[in-house]
C-alpha cells in the first residue's frame, strides 16, 4: 500500500481474559500486533493498539466469591497484572482499558438498542440448565457432556472443540455441572436473541469480500452450509456484567459486551486525548480497522461482530487476522512438562526480545499453528541477533571510536552497497505490511550476512596494523555502521528496546522506516555497549523448572473438589515405619504474607521451636494473611526444602479442602511450637 498519503488505522488484539495469568500462548497474538503496529507508525501512519481486559462472566464472579473479594477488586488486580506482563515484553497499547467501564456500558446498551428497535432481538422462554447446589444458571462454559453432533465427550455448552459445532447448553448429551459435579436441572427462563440468521446475505457478502484469509473463509463457508440460529445474548442473575436495559435481573453474556470493549478502549482514548471517534466508527468512515485473535474465536469475531455492527449502523472490519496456536518442541504447551510458561516466568529469566524475534522469524500471514522449539531458539537468537546483527557494530565501532574519534567517515566508500540495503526497505516494508514477518526476518538477515561478509574480507583489523592505512580502516567502518543502521531500522518494531539502544549509540533522533534513506557521513557515534547477549541454555533450563513450580503450587490444593464431598480412594498401604518417617510438627504462624506474582499461594513463617522455617502454601483464597498470624498449625518438618521461583519452601502446612473452600489444620490449645505430632 502506498505510503504517499497518511492512512488512519485502529488496531486492537483479543481481550486477555481477567482471570488468570499471561502466558507465551497469549503473548504470540501480542507481540504479532505489537510489531504490525510499530511498523506502522514506523511509517509514520496514524496507528492506535488499543486492548483491555474482559471483565465480565461467572467465572469472574465465581473466583472473587472463592478468594472472598469483590470481582472489581478481583479485576483491577488482574489488570495491574496483564498490563505489567504485557510492558516486559515491549507490548505498547496506546490505551489499555477494561470492559468492566462506563464507555463499555454506554456503547453495548447503544448497540442491543439499535439492534433492538430495528427488530434484530427476539425474546422468548427457554429450559436453561440451573445448578442447584450453587443456586444459579450455568453460563455455556460451565457445563460440560457429550456434543449432540460428533458424540465427543467433556465438551463445553457453547461449541465442541473437535467439530467445531455450535449448540445451547441443553442441547449437550448427559451434562453435569463444572462448577459443582451436580447434574444440572432443566428449568424455565426467558432469554434473549440476537437473530443472527437476518444477517446471512450480508456475511456471505462481507466475507467474500477479503476481510478474512482464505483458510478462515472456507471455515466460515462449512457454518453457512449448515446454517445459523439465533445467538443467546443474555444470562440470568446472579451474573457479573451489564444489566440488559428494560429486562431487570437479566445482564448482557459477556461475549456480546467483549468485542464492544474494542470500541470502549477506543473511546476512552479518544475521549483523553481528543480524537474523533466517530469518524473511525461510522458506516462511511475512511479509516481501517483491524482485529488480530486466534483461530478458536472466529465465530464470534467473522460472524457474530460484523453482523452486531452492520445492524447498529457502524463500521465493520477492515480485516480479521487470525494466527494458530503455540506449541512448544512440537507439542500442545505442558504444565507437567514446564512448557505452559507465564510471561512473568520467562520475564524472570530470560529478554523478552528473544522471544519477539524468535516468534517475528516464524509468523506468517496464515493460520498455521507456530511451534517454540527451545533449542532452535536458542541458536537462532544467537546466531541471528547476537552473531550476525549486533556483531556488525561490535566489530566497526572500536576502530570508529581510535581512528576517528568517535565520528564517522566524511565519505562513502560502498555508495552501491549501501544504497541496495536502502532499497531493500521497499520489499521488507511489503512484508511487513503483508504479516509476513518470517519472509522480513529472513531479507533482513541476508542483508546482515551481506554485511558481514564485506567486513570479513576487508579485514579492518589487520589492515589497522598496517602503517599508514587509519583513512581505509575508518572508511570500511563506517560503511560498516551505515549498513548495521539500517538493519536497525528494518528491526525496530520487532525488537524496540534493543534499538533503542542502538539508537542512542548511532546518536539519532529516529530509527524511523524513511530515516535509513540518510547516509551517516562525518557522523559523531557514542561509545558501543553491547546491544544484546547470547541465550544460555541453563537460563532456558531454569525458566523450565520454575514453570513445574508454578504448577506443583497450583496443583497442591489447586481447587475446591467438585460436589459436596468428593470421595477420594484410599492410597495404597504403608507400613509404619514409612510412617514414622514423617515428622509432623506443630508450628505457630509468625508471619503470613502475600507472594507477589502468585495469585494462590501465601508465604509463612513458622516457629517450630527455637527453630524458623519458611514455607510456600496455597491457601490464598480462603486465608488474609493478617489471620493467620499467631496460630498454630501442623507442619511436615522433614520434607526436602525445595527451591521455587520465589524462594526456598522449607516444608509443608497441612490443610484439606471441601466445596465451600480450604482449611488450615489446628492444633488444640495448650500446644507447644515444635512438639511432634504422635
Amino acid at each position: 500500500m502506498s505510503n504517499s498519503a497518511t492512512r488512519k488505522i485502529l488496531v486492537t488484539s483479543a481481550l486477555p481474559y481477567a482471570n488468570g495469568a499471561i502466558h507465551l500462548g497469549h503473548l504470540l497474538e501480542y507481540i504479532q500486533t505489537d510489531i504490525w503496529v510499530r511498523f506502522q507508525k514506523s511509517r509514520g501512519q496514524q496507528c492506535y493498539y488499543v486492548c483491555a481486559d474482559d471483565a465480565h462472566g461467572t467465572a469472574i464472579m465465581l473466583r472473587a466469591e472463592q478468594e472472598g473479594i469483590t470481582p472489581e477488586a478481583l479485576i483491577d488486580r488482574v489488570s495491574h497484572d496483564h498490563q505489567q506482563d504485557f510492558a516486559h515484553f515491549g507490548v505498547g497499547f496506546d490505551n489499555y482499558h477494561s470492559t468492566h467501564s462506563e464507555e463499555n456500558r454506554h456503547l453495548s446498551e447503544l448497540i442491543y438498542k439499535r439492534l433492538r428497535d430495528k427488530g434484530h432481538i427476539a425474546t422468548r422462554d427457554i429450559e436453561q440448565m440451573y445448578d442447584p447446589q450453587k443456586g444459579l444458571f450455568l453460563a455455556d462454559r460451565f457445563i460440560k457432556g457429550t456434543c449432540p453432533k460428533c458424540g465427543t465427550g467433556d465438551q463445553y455448552g457453547d461449541n465442541c472443540e473437535k467439530c467445531g459445532a455450535t449448540y445451547t447448553p441443553a442441547d449437550l448429551i448427559n451434562p453435569v455441572s463444572a462448577i459443582s459435579g451436580a447434574t444440572p436441572e432443566v428449568r424455565s427462563s426467558t432469554h434473549y436473541f440476537f437473530k443472527l440468521p437476518d444477517f446471512a446475505e450480508f456475511l456471505q457478502a462481507w466475507i467474500n469480500d477479503g476481510h478474512v484469509q482464505p483458510q478462515i473463509r472456507n471455515k466460515l463457508m462449512e457454518w453457512f452450509e449448515s446454517g445459523f440460529n439465533e445467538w443467546d445474548i443474555s444470562r440470568d442473575a446472579p451474573y457479573f456484567g451489564f444489566e440488559i436495559p428494560d429486562a431487570p435481573g437479566k445482564y448482557f453474556y459477556v461475549w456480546l459486551d467483549a468485542p464492544i470493549g474494542y470500541l470502549a478502549s477506543f473511546k476512552n482514548l479518544c475521549d483523553r486525548e481528543g480524537i474523533d471517534f466517530d469518524s473511525y466508527w461510522r458506516k462511511d468512515s475512511s479509516a481501517e480497522v483491524y482485529h488480530f485473535i486466534g483461530k478458536d474465536i472466529v465465530y464470534f469475531h467473522a460472524l457474530f461482530w460484523p453482523a452486531m455492527l452492520h445492524g447498529a449502523d457502524l463500521r465493520t472490519p477492515t480485516a480479521v487476522n487470525c494466527h494458530g496456536f503455540l506449541t512448544v518442541d512440537g507439542a500442545k504447551m505442558s504444565k507437567s512438562r514446564g512448557t505452559f510458561i507465564k510471561a512473568a516466568t520467562y520475564a524472570d529469566y530470560l529478554n523478552p526480545e528473544y522471544l519477539r524475534y524468535y516468534f517475528a522469524a516464524k509468523l506468517t500471514s496464515k493460520v498455521d499453528d507456530l511451534d517454540l522449539n527451545l533449542d532452535d531458539f536458542a541458536a537462532r537468537v544467537n546466531s541471528d541477533l547476537v552473531g550476525k546483527v549486533v556483531n556488525i557494530a561490535s566489530r566497526c565501532a572500536g576502530f570508529v571510536k581510535k581512528l576517528g574519534g568517535g565520528t564517522l567517515s566524511a565519505h562513502c566508500a560502498e555508495p552501491q552497497m549501501v544504497a541496495r540495503f536502502i532499497a531493500a526497505g521497499d520489499d521488507i516494508a511489503e512484508d511487513f505490511e503483508a504479516r509476513e514477518f518470517s519472509r522480513a526476518m529472513r531479507k533482513i538477515m541476508e542483508l546482515a550476512d551481506e554485511a558481514n561478509t564485506y567486513i570479513a574480507d576487508k579485514e579492518p583489523w589487520a589492515l589497522a596494523k598496517l602503517d599508514g592505512h587509519d583513512e581505509e580502516v575508518l572508511e570500511i567502518c563506517s560503511v560498516g555502521i551505515n549498513l548495521f543502521r539500517q538493519l536497525m531500522v528494518y528491526l525496530a518494531p520487532v525488537v524496540p528496546a534493543m534499538a533503542e539502544q542502538a539508537r542512542i549509540f548511532l546518536n539519532l533522533d529516529s530509527l524511523d522506516w524513511e530515516s535509513r534513506h540518510n547516509v551517516l557521513f562525518n557522523h559523531e557515534v557514542e561509545k558501543f555497549k553491547p546491544l544484546m547477549t547470547r541465550v544460555e541454555r541453563d537460563k532456558i533450563d531454569a525458566m523450565i523448572e520454575a514453570s513445574k513450580e508454578d504448577l506443583v503450587e497450583e496443583q497442591k490444593l489447586k481447587e475446591v473438589p467438585k460436589g459436596p464431598l468428593v470421595e477420594e480412594p484410599i492410597a495404597d498401604e504403608i507400613s509404619f515405619d514409612d510412617f514414622a518417617k514423617v515428622d509432623l510438627r506443630i508450628a505457630r504462624i509468625t508471619k503470613a504474607q502475600y507472594v507477589e506474582g502468585a495469585d494462590k499461594l501465601l508465604q509463612l513463617t513458622l516457629d517450630i521451636g527455637g527453630e524458623t522455617r519458611n514455607v510456600f502454601s496455597g491457601i490464598r483464597s480462603s486465608y488474609a494473611p493478617e489471620a493467620l498470624e499467631g496460630r498454630l498449625t501442623v507442619m511436615v518438618a522433614n520434607l526436602a526444602p525445595r527451591k521455587m521461583r520465589f524462594g526456598l519452601s522449607e516444608g509443608m502446612v497441612l490443610a484439606s479442602a471441601n466445596k465451600d473452600g480450604i482449611y488450615l489444620l489446628s492444633s488444640d490449645a495448650g500446644a507447644e511450637p515444635g512438639q511432634r505430632v504422635m
